[in-house]
């Protein structure tokens, strides 16, 4: 495959077009780790944020603070740098950058979810009460399904942020397409300049960035959740 490229674009051009879209594989499975993670944590903590519980809603509410109040680039160093050398091992790459992201995007998407099902109005918890249902039949028969339909645009859309921010581990080692458009970018060789890495690099982060906002765009119009605009009067 490389050699195709090659003889297509020559070199160094077909070689540094085949390893971005090689190092761009990486920078797909990172973001799929983190925001399969990040909705596995975030569905146990939008749980905990609307139990009966006052300790439960205050330990989620908490983490969610933290962990939107801490910054993406600060997890990646403390999972990545600041806790092995403390502890004095090594960690590996992929178990750091996942780590912080999907840390970073439970916090969130616990957020959106949690307001998705605060949005249904409190007669739906009160029927379901009043029918006898307990509160965890209430929210996967009544509530979730409902919520659901709420939450799926800015859900697809946030994967767009998550997308965007595996941009940042390459600080810790990662080699993802910031990575390497990176090194390229920085070598001594002609046609590798940073003003034709760079917004090569660009181009590749639009592609995958643009068609899931298309997507929640898409979902909110067909799912009814953005509000029409209001006719003008005559």
């Amino acid at each position: 495959m490389k050699d195709a490229f090659v003889a297509v674009l020559g070199a160094p051009e077909g070689v540094v077009l085949f390893q971005l879209l090689v190092a761009t594989q990486f920078t797909i499975y990172l973001s799929l780790i983190a925001f399969i993670g990040g909705g596995i944590v975030g569905g146990i903590i939008t749980i905990l944020r609307i139990l009966p519980n006052k300790a439960s809603r205050y330990a989620a509410q908490s983490y969610i603070w933290f962990f939107q109040s801490a910054p993406l680039l600060m997890l990646l160093f403390l999972f990545g740098l600041g806790v092995p050398r403390l502890l004095g091992f090594n960690v590996n790459i992929w178990i750091a950058a996942s780590l912080a992201l999907t840390l970073y995007a439970s916090a969130y998407l616990a957020e959106v979810w949690r307001g998705a099902i605060q949005s249904l109005p409190e007669g739906q918890w009160e029927g379901a009460q009043a029918l006898g249902l307990r509160f965890f039949t209430t929210l996967r028969l009544v509530i979730i399904p409902q919520a659901l339909r709420v939450s799926l645009a800015p859900t697809v859309g946030f994967l767009v942020q998550i997308i965007k921010g595996t941009s940042l581990a390459y600080i810790i080692g990662f080699s993802d397409l910031m990575s390497i458009g990176k090194r390229w970018a920085n070598a001594p060789v002609e046609g590798t300049e940073p003003f034709i890495i760079y917004p090569l690099m660009a181009l590749i982060y639009f592609a995958l960035c643009f068609p899931l906002s298309r997507l929640a765009l898409a979902l909110e119009k067909r799912l009814g959740t953005v509000p029409k605009t209001a006719p003008v009067a005559a």
